[in-house]
């Protein structure tokens, strides 16, 4: 018998088969774009036809976007999901809704090497805690908190870290080079995520909003102005991730999601001096080893070390 993983975004859904002892099933990897379906109900059912109607012992599927009770829905498209159906459709005996940022928190014990893609080194062994964190910076905000059991078992946290507020730490250095420009950045949501940076952008320039992608390209393309925001971004954004270091205290690593991050992350030099300039206990997040996710498959293994 197989288990069923499911990743599904705005865009595209991404089904594949596992077993536990065995790992996903490479070859069964299968991406659905979302356009071209009324909803996941056919997804599942096409992919089943495409692997033979294999006997399904167990579901996870992880979400862009809220799950609650046993339910969750899209944020960007109008799917909607739940545990009942997904039982009902599969003869599963069990299934499992999860959030894709949970998924990748669930992912992070399996993470290492290129598939981590470590940006700063970790503590000594005697420094770990079993404390891990997922920061997600791209369509919006938000992080997961991971902590990994003695015997191995994984416990994953729901946060809604975007909708606070600016801590000082970053909203200091935002208004000493925007000034009133600073209002419209009220959350930690409303700078970091895509529509933050474009935001940032535009506030910078006196032109209005684009996209982000749009501005990285432009800075990866040597445009002046668009390499002083993706700069003061990604200073912000090492400012914030030192605040999120001392918060969760995540010693056995801080891993980095997202469009957005990554772009933050090709500026490592002004990330760090920012995410270690301030000496109020510099020794945590000096401690903290800092990964960028890049393993396109992390949600997938996330699904199955939940239902798992």
């Amino acid at each position: 018998m197989a288990i069923l993983l499911a990743d599904v975004g705005g865009t595209n859904a991404r089904l594949a088969l596992a077993r536990t002892d065995e790992g996903i099933y490479t070859g069964s990897i299968t991406r659905f774009r979302g356009d071209d379906h009324p909803d996941f109900d056919e997804v599942v059912r096409l992919f089943l036809e495409r692997e033979g109607n294999p006997r399904i012992e167990a579901v996870c599927v992880a979400v862009a976007g809220p799950v609650s009770q046993g339910q969750a829905r899209l944020t960007n498209r109008d799917w909607n999901f739940s545990e009942k159906r997904l039982i009902e459709m599969t003869g599963a005996g069990r299934a499992r809704l999860i959030n894709d940022l949970t998924a990748l928190g669930y992912a992070t014990p399996s993470l290492s090497g290129d598939a981590a893609g470590f940006l700063r080194e970790g503590p000594k062994a005697e420094a770990l805690n079993g404390q891990r964190l997922v920061v997600n910076a791209g369509t919006g905000f938000n992080v997961c908190a991971v902590k990994v059991m003695p015997g191995g078992a994984i416990a994953c946290f729901e946060h809604e870290v975007g909708h606070t507020r600016l801590p000082l730490s970053v909203w200091t250095p935002l208004v000493e080079v925007l000034g009133d420009r600073a209002a419209p950045f009220d959350s930690v949501e409303e700078l970091f995520a895509g529509r933050g940076l474009a935001r940032l952008h535009a506030q910078m320039t006196g032109t209005v909003p684009g996209r982000a992608e749009t501005v990285v390209e432009a800075a990866g393309a040597g445009d002046a102005a668009a390499q002083a925001t993706c700069d003061l971004y990604a200073r912000l954004f090492g400012l914030i991730c030192r605040e999120l270091a001392l918060q969760f205290m995540p010693m056995d690593g801080m891993f980095l999601a997202g469009s957005v991050a990554r772009s933050a992350a090709q500026r490592l030099e002004i990330f760090e001096a920012a995410y270690l300039s301030d000496p109020l206990m510099a020794q945590i997040p000096a401690a903290v080893p800092i990964g960028m996710i890049r393993d396109d498959m992390a949600a997938l293994h996330g699904c199955l070390s939940a239902i798992a």
